[in-house]
Formats: C-alpha cells, sequence, structure tokens
C-alpha cells in the first residue's frame, strides 16, 4: 500500500511529509527543489536507500521531530524528562495541510505531552518552521526541557558546510569545510546575537558560490542564545545524507513547564536555492520585505558623531560636522555618547538619560536647531539596556542590575544589564 504524501510548495521548493500507517510520527521525505508529482508519486524514489549491515531493520526516516523512540541516533529534535524518566516520547500523530494549502501541521502527543509542528513555505521560498511543547498532565512532576529543534534532511549531493564567525570589527567572516561525519554546531551562549553569529548555516554542492551550485540553508530567528547545527551519520540519514537545522540553546532548568504550560520554540527557517548564495539571499530579502511593517521608505544616509568626536563634545566642532555632512548628501545627523548624565568616559553615566548641563548649558537645541536648519533629520544614541555601577539610577535602584541571586556578574566594557523585565526598571 502507498504511503500518502502531504506536499507544500513555494517559488520553486518543496517540502514532501509523509505518514506511515498506525499514527507515527511523519517524516520528511523530501526539501529542496520543487518535483514532479509523477516523481513524488513514486516513494522508492525517494525512500529506497538500503539498510546498513547492524542497524535496525527499518531504514531510519527523518522525522518531524527525530528522537530515539523512532531509532534516531543523531542529535534528537527533542530533549525533555520528567523527574528523570521518559525521554523517549512513542508519539501518536495527525498530520493535517498541504497541497492547495502553503501550510502543514504535524500534532502528536504521548502520555502527558503534545507537541506541534508547522512548516509554512512562503510564496517566495522561505520556509518557516515553529515547534511547541505542551504538558497536558493534569498534575505531578513538571516537564524539564534541554532543547526542541528544527531538523531537515540533506541529499547525498550536498558535502560542503559555509557559516560566519567573527569578533569585534571582523564581523561575518565566511568559513568553509567539507561535510564530513560527526555533528559540526555553531553555539551562542552570548545572550544575543554576538560578533560570531552565524547568521546563516549554509550546506550546498562541492564549490558552490554565490552564483553557482545548490545550496540549503538555516537561520534560527532568536536573538537569545541559540545554536545551528549539520549531522552526518557514518550510516546517512535514511534515503539521506545529514540533517541541518537547529534552535534555542537553552541552559539547565531554564524551562520547566508545570502541567498545563507550553514553551513555543523559536521560529527556525530554512531556505532552499538552485541559483548559489545569491539565491538564498534574495528569498529571505523578499520575504522580509513581505513582512507586515515592514519599512517602504528609503533609508537615510547617517552620520554618527562617534568615531568623529567620541566623548570630546564641543558645540562648534559639532557644527562643522553637521555643515560638512550636509554638503555631502548626509540625510540624518546622530548624536553618540557623551551627551547625558556624569558620562564623560566609559566608565561612568551610562544609564543617567537625562541631558549634561556641563556639556550643553542651552540644552541640545543648539545643536538640535543647527542639523534642521540644514535640511537633516536629528538623531540621539541611547542604549536603554544598559547601565554603568557608578551612574545615579543604579545608586539609586541597585537591584535594578541583572545578574544571579549571588551578585553582580562579570562586566562587559564596563557594562552592566539592566532589567527591563522589571515593569519600575
Amino acid at each position: 500500500m502507498s504511503t500518502p504524501l502531504v506536499v507544500i510548495r513555494g517559488a520553486g521548493s518543496a517540502l514532501v511529509l509523509a505518514q506511515d500507517e498506525g499514527g507515527a510520527l511523519p517524516h520528511v521525505l523530501h526539501w529542496g527543489t520543487d518535483l514532479p508529482d509523477a516523481v513524488l508519486g513514486d516513494l522508492t524514489h525517494l525512500t529506497g536507500a538500503p539498510v546498513p549491515h547492524n542497524q535496525p531493520d527499518a531504514a531510519w526516516q527523518v522525522s518531524v521531530l527525530p528522537s530515539s523512540g523512532q531509532g534516531w541516533l543523531g542529535t534528537p529534535g527533542l530533549e525533555a524528562h520528567r523527574a528523570g524518566g521518559r525521554t523517549a516520547p512513542r508519539w501518536v500523530a495527525t498530520l493535517e495541510g498541504g497541497d492547495h494549502d502553503a501550510t502543514v501541521r504535524a500534532t502528536a502527543s504521548d502520555v502527558g505531552l503534545e507537541v506541534v509542528v508547522r512548516y509554512r513555505l512562503g510564496e517566495h521560498g522561505v520556509l518557516t518552521v515553529e515547534t511547541e511543547l505542551t504538558n497536558t498532565a493534569a498534575d505531578g512532576e513538571p516537564v524539564d526541557v534541554g532543547a526542541l529543534r528544527a531538523v531537515l534532511p540533506l541529499p547525498t549531493r550536498a558535502d560542503e558546510v559555509l557559516d560566519l564567525t567573527g569578533r569585534w570589527c571582523r564581523e561575518r567572516a565566511p568559513q568553509r569545510r567539507p561535510l564530513t561525519d560527526g555533528t559540526w554546531v555553531r553555539t551562542s551562549r552570548r545572550g544575543r546575537t554576538g560578533h560570531d553569529a552565524t547568521l546563516l548555516m549554509a550546506v550546498g554542492t562541492t564549490g558552490f558560490g554565490f552564483r553557482s551550485g545548490e545550496v540549503w540553508a538555516t537561520h534560527v530567528a532568536w536573538s537569545g542564545n541559540h545554536e545551528h547545527l549539520v549531522e552526518r551519520l557514518p550510516e546517512g540519514a535514511g534515503a539521506h545524507a545529514a540533517v541541518l537545522g537547529g534552535g534555542e540553546a537553552l541552559a539547565p532548568g531554564e524551562v520547566r513547564l508545570a502541567p498545563g504550560e507550553t514553551y513555543r520554540a523559536p521560529r527556525v527557517v530554512f531556505v532552499h536555492s538552485a541559483e548559489g548564495l545569491d539565491g538564498i539571499t534574495r528569498s529571505l530579502v523578499r520575504h522580509q520585505r513581505a513582512q507586515s511593517g515592514y519599512r517602504t521608505t528609503a533609508r537615510p544616509l547617517v552620520l554618527n558623531t562617534w568615531e568623529a568626536v567620541y566623548f570630546q563634545t564641543d558645540l562648534d566642532q559639532l557644527r562643522r560636522l553637521a555643515d560638512t555632512a550636509a554638503a555631502i548628501g548626509v540625510e540624518r545627523f546622530v548624536l553618540d555618547d557623551g551627551w547625558f548624565g556624569s558620562r564623560r568616559d566609559d566608565h561612568r553615566g551610562l544609564g543617567d538619560w537625562v541631558v549634561s548641563r556641563e556639556v550643553w548649558p542651552e540644552g541640545l537645541a543648539p545643536i538640535v536647531d543647527h542639523v534642521k536648519g540644514l535640511g537633516m533629520e536629528f538623531g540621539l544614541w541611547f542604549e536603554p539596556e544598559m547601565v554603568n555601577l557608578d551612574s545615579d539610577l543604579v545608586r539609586a535602584n541597585p537591584h535594578w542590575v541583572l545578574g544571579p541571586v549571588a551578585g553582580a556578574p562579570l562586566p562587559s566594557r564596563h557594562q552592566h544589564v539592566l532589567d527591563l523585565a522589571n515593569p519600575d526598571a
């Protein structure tokens, strides 16, 4: 009996899911270039890999949430337990959507757990995956969640990995490597998108470039701790060579689900291109511009004063700088650090967002009026989430500094984070 397929398509790409009898967790047969219906109908074309020696009797299929409960020996899609037990759920699932609908929804349940995985393939070929886990138990121990990842399979012709690294003033440095056995993981635990953020993890055919080669890429749409990974097992991944994906990088104990609570993982974005990296970029840019609320007006040409003057704020010098900026076509003039409080260097005053009368005895009006008189917009820099311990704000409210109970963490750039989750802060 043939296995029914669920297909979603967009901009020359396709995602194909299948579900075997008995309500097993659906698995991914294909992600990449759209295929004719005649090919999709031949399931053996997609799943005909032989079973290696000394392996489970059925070839692996990369499910929508692969785990050891299905015999998967790679990085699991879900890492969770309840008081140390039931780490490999045996899901019973349903699959809805597809074909003329751009969205597919897989819902699976086990004792005290429910997971929902949603796939949406947009008109620009960008596939977004949203995953959520709910503790459906009426009472009892919480569910501790270690990871909730989205992964998709890669074909055997994908054999080269490109990601980005970097440091301050050397961001977005590319690094390439062959796709070999094992797991290549890029994890960011900086609490934000750092200088070394990979942004995209791309896997492609040998020598793929900006305008050549076939490329599969992923991005975790989350500015907190996150991970991207590509993994190839020696036996492959069923009919495929490897898997690609990622998710939020959770700290131990960060997510504990009481009965009835739900954890919604950050979206993971996948893009395929038959036209190299430029095709990936084109799809992502078009997808981003299509989002509700995306800016449609032209972005102004900006001059920021920081590297010109640093903390040496002088009204006459800034007026001359504004004159030069207007003469060369600058449209927005931004006054940077040092205009507020006691901020004469980077050790103090951050967080005291009050115009310094020491530096600006007449307030900011003289420079604002001059800039606007030249036909430019005036912009003002501030960094509301950061503070110096040497500031009026922290002296008045030391408990507003974000950090462990044991005390303030190590500073960075002489700064600490203001706890913006505190309504008073």
